[in-house]
């Protein structure tokens, strides 16, 4: 049985520790995630932890406090499931970071994997035999054994198979535009898919059909996609003979639940008064719901009581919660931090749930609300300052999605910025959730441009407020934030000193035609058709059209197995630099969409500070 240990001798790990700078210890410190639990059997939990210096999953007997590491891959794995028994995790195998494989399944009570073996053990087998593999597309479990699958593929489109234990697969729903199993009934013979059959990718409705396809109701706010109106898969009731499917919607402009049963057709509307975003899980007993609310970058817990029609808050600390569940004995178990205070796992019954062993990530400083106005209504900004007077060198850290926001949440990579001198500005602009449905829906057509007139908007408020040095502002992103990068380096050339741009879009129209099939519905829906139907809005928006127009030195990192921002796309973009002479660098690396290997986060950061510094002349 594999502990999670920090592997090194007491002596030579503290001596290590004290010598390493402040920012590597936050991403070397031990982290796991919230755990989850087998709904039949509460004491056996799953978590992921980079303990071993990779993210990996981990399971854990809560009843005996023994854990064992799960998976050992090169790369790493996050994407596991335990039965409702508690006897098998089913955990994805896919290649090198490149999100397309197989679900494999082993027992919980398996030994571990032996020493310096990076594939699989006899413990693994095919969870799903039958089945090619595939991008997943959602996974529920029944308590027979049977399992239903949603799977993507280029060529398929969306499917959705039933699988019974010892039977071949049997495809129950396919179509060409995105879908996905939401749940499956506490009885296993409800099933719960969204899908985007009306070509709106980020509006779903919700289809409930049977076992063997047939249709029990439908749920589409869209009317067909005449309106955009998304609903999200919450959960089907916890409990036996409760056929309720809890939804999100947003029919008043935000996230909030309802609960509709899909027998009768009744809807019961619990008009949840709370600004902002409002999701939602079942307790375990059915009696209430979970609600996390999520407001101007941070978020709390409330359970809303079913009998009383009230909503009660639980107490948890200002800053975010990423995550949470109810336990069967009432209490609440969250993953909550701050941009100063890092990850803990707590317990409304009372302390750390889950501390994974060795050092704990030293705090960072505290993050300060700006507020700006922009073309498009006020844009939320947080903002991170070193000691000292400003005007400081300042990174824009542009979050990915887009369809995502950045919050009051601890973040490595910011806090290393600030370590070394710089400001860090975190902009939240249109197309960012958490502002409700007009905020995020705003990206259509002129998609990147718009996001790019809210940073600039921040950035001359930075500049005029004595925070940020404009001579030394550096752009810089993940994945949908390193595509905002390439495009404002060549939008507005004379903002930005330095540009770094990860994972990024960078010649629109090769991402489309070489990224997963998901993507491309969800490029249609931006843009408004494919690259050959609107071939006006691709160009405009893409960084490939702009780049003779970058006067930065652009440094970029890209993975090699990435379906979402493929290589070729960032290759092209690289020739096109190169052969003007402009100052670049280009790093090349053996994942997908991002690392999970802690030594090459820390490298990828590492290569960033040092080409921004050397570039603003802080060397």
């Amino acid at each position: 049985m594999t502990e999670i240990d920090g592997s090194k001798p007491g002596a030579a790990r503290d001596t290590a520790r004290d010598a390493m700078p402040e920012w590597e210890k936050r991403f070397r410190a031990p982290r796991v995630s919230l755990p989850d639990w087998a709904e039949d059997a509460p004491e056996r939990a799953l978590f992921v932890s980079n303990a071993t210096g990779t993210y990996e999953l981990y399971a854990w007997d809560r009843a005996t406090g023994a854990q064992r590491q799960v998976t050992d891959r090169p790369n790493g794995t996050t994407d596991g499931v335990l039965s409702l028994d508690g006897e098998w995790i089913w955990w994805f195998s896919d290649t090198d970071g490149d999100e397309f494989g197989v679900w494999m399944r082993q027992p919980f009570s398996g030994t571990g994997r032996p020493e310096g073996d990076p594939g699989a053990t006899p413990l693994d087998e095919p969870a799903t035999p039958g089945l090619a593999p595939s991008y997943p597309a959602g996974l529920a479990l029944g308590r027979d054994g049977t399992a239903v699958v949603g799977r993507s593929t280029d060529e398929e489109g969306s499917t959705v198979h039933v699988v019974r234990p010892g039977a071949a697969p049997v495809e129950i729903y396919r179509h060409r535009e995105s879908a996905g199993v939401g749940d499956l009934s506490h009885d296993g013979t409800l099933i719960a898919v969204e899908h985007t059959e009306h070509g709106d990718a980020m509006h779903s409705a919700v289809r409930v059909v049977r076992l063997d396809g047939s249709l029990v109701a439908e749920l589409d706010d869209t009317e067909g996609g005449t309106k955009e109106l998304g609903l999200d898969v919450l959960g089907f009731a916890p409990v036996a003979g409760d056929s309720r499917l809890l939804v999100g919607h947003q029919r008043r402009g935000r996230w909030e639940p309802v609960v509709w049963d899909p027998l009768t057709g009744e809807e019961s509307d619990l008009a949840i008064e709370l600004p902002g975003d409002v999701h939602a899980e079942w307790y375990p007993d059915g009696s209430g719901l979970l609600i996390e609310h999520s407001f101007e970058a941070r978020s709390e817990l409330w359970r809303y009581d079913f009998v009383k029609s009230a909503l009660i808050q639980v107490e948890t600390p200002a800053g975010t919660v990423s995550g949470a569940t109810a336990r069967p004995d009432g209490s609440v178990e969250y993953l909550w931090s701050s941009a100063a205070r890092p990850p803990e796992v707590r317990s409304t019954a009372g302390g750390v749930v889950l501390d994974p062993p060795g050092m704990t990530a030293p705090a960072s400083v505290p993050v300060t609300d700006a507020w700006v106005e922009g073309p498009g209504g006020r844009v939320h900004a947080l903002v991170q300052r070193p000691s000292g007077e400003g005007p400081f060198p300042t990174v824009f850290e542009i979050h990915g999605g887009p369809t995502w926001h950045d919050s009051d949440a601890f973040a490595a990579g910011p806090a290393a910025w600030v370590d070394h001198g710089f400001a860090v500005v975190r902009v939240n602009y249109r197309g960012s959730t958490g502002y409700g449905r007009e905020w995020t829906d705003a990206l259509k057509h002129r998609v990147g441009l718009i996001e790019l007139e809210d940073i600039t908007a921040v950035r001359a408020w930075a500049v005029s407020s004595g925070l940020a040095d404009p001579e030394r502002l550096v752009l810089a992103g993940g994945s949908w934030g390193g595509y905002l990068t390439l495009l404002g380096l060549g939008t507005r050339p004379d903002d930005w000193a330095v540009g770094l741009a990860a994972v990024p879009v960078a010649d629109y129209v090769t991402a489309y035609h070489d990224e997963m099939e998901a993507l491309k519905a969800m490029d249609r829906t931006l843009l408004g058709g494919t690259p050959e139907e609107v071939p006006e809005r691709f160009a405009a928006s893409s960084p490939l059209t702009y780049v003779d127009a970058v006067k930065a030195p652009v440094y970029i990192s890209a993975g090699v197995n990435d379906p979402r921002c493929p290589i070729r796309q960032v290759e092209n973009y690289v020739d096109r630099l190169a052969a003007r002479d402009a100052v670049h660098e280009v790093y090349r690396y053996d994942a997908g969409h991002g690392s999970l290997v802690v030594e090459e986060r820390i490298k990828q950061v590492r290569l960033e500070m040092e080409f921004a510094r050397r570039h603003l002349g802080m060397a």
